[in-house]
């Protein structure tokens, strides 16, 4: 079988640069395109060279319909409002869509869903194996312990991330919800401030910490009665999500349209 030619969006990015230095280094897979949104200043240079991998003839384009003409999938982590609309166009050329963008609101969630109807879209929170472990013995702890232990979730990125919670500690969230039997939406405390009175049973609480180069730090605490469990992941490079999202591509090509996870991919899917 011949490569799969995939086209990195938000190449200009700390991850769509990672993705591109992940495709070079994966077998089975090249880049077919790199693209960024009008106006930014990385269009036009050398995909690679941006990536730190040496000149790969790849010119940055703006004109991601083009690119998408000539690829068989997309790998995306850009922003909610740019994934939607590259989710319309993969959906139309038929194409793999991997998604690692964060911070979407329901109405974005729906529309990927639409899309996923046309396309195969494989879309997380996350998509190192690491956190992916992480979230199904958080749903397996969870589904163990009652009410007596609490549930916190912390999570620290850079300086730069622009949503919180993370869409990892939101992944982890809805595994912990999972494991309980409930709705995370009913039961998540995202902001403690002034006199909040004391905690609600069965609550799951967030925390979130901004600064410096922090890639991304997650733990799921588990509070009872003199005793609490931890599980902590630490991502140490952007590489593991980059590797993770080719990985998805991969395992995506020839699977039927539909809205899938890392879940599936890594074979977690009864877990999680």
């Amino acid at each position: 079988m011949s490569d799969m030619r995939l086209v990195v969006a938000g190449a200009g990015g700390r991850m769509g640069r990672t993705v591109i230095k992940a495709i070079a280094e994966t077998d089975g897979v090249a880049l077919a395109g790199a693209f960024e949104g009008p106006g930014s200043a990385v269009i036009g240079r050398d995909a690679g060279e941006l990536a730190g991998v040496g000149r790969n003839s790849i010119t940055v384009s703006g004109d991601v319909a083009a690119l998408l003409a000539d690829s068989d999938g997309l790998v995306d982590f850009t922003t909610p409002a740019a994934t939607v609309a590259l989710a319309e166009q993969s959906a139309a050329h038929g194409l793999v869509h991997i998604i690692g963008t964060t911070g979407f609101t329901a109405a974005h969630e729906k529309a990927v869903a639409a899309a996923a109807v046309r396309a195969c879209i494989v879309r997380s929170g996350n998509m190192s194996l690491g956190v992916n472990l992480l979230a199904a013995l958080a749903k397996q702890v969870a589904r163990t312990l009652d009410d007596e232990f609490d549930i916190e979730i912390f999570e620290m990125h850079h300086s730069k991330k622009v949503d919180a919670p993370s869409g990892t500690a939101l992944l982890l969230g809805a595994a912990a919800a999972a494991g309980r039997n409930v709705d995370l939406a009913e039961h998540s405390v995202r902001v403690r401030d002034g006199h909040t009175g004391a905690r609600k049973a069965g609550d799951i609480g967030f925390a979130s910490l901004r600064g410096g180069t922090v890639v991304g730090d997650h733990s799921v605490i588990f509070a009872g009665p003199y005793e609490r469990i931890e599980l902590v992941h630490k991502a140490e490079d952007r590489m593991i999500f980059a590797r993770g999202a080719v990985k998805a591509a991969l395992w995506a090509r020839d699977r039927k349209p539909g809205l899938y996870s890392m879940a599936d991919v890594l074979g977690l899917s009864e877990v999680l």
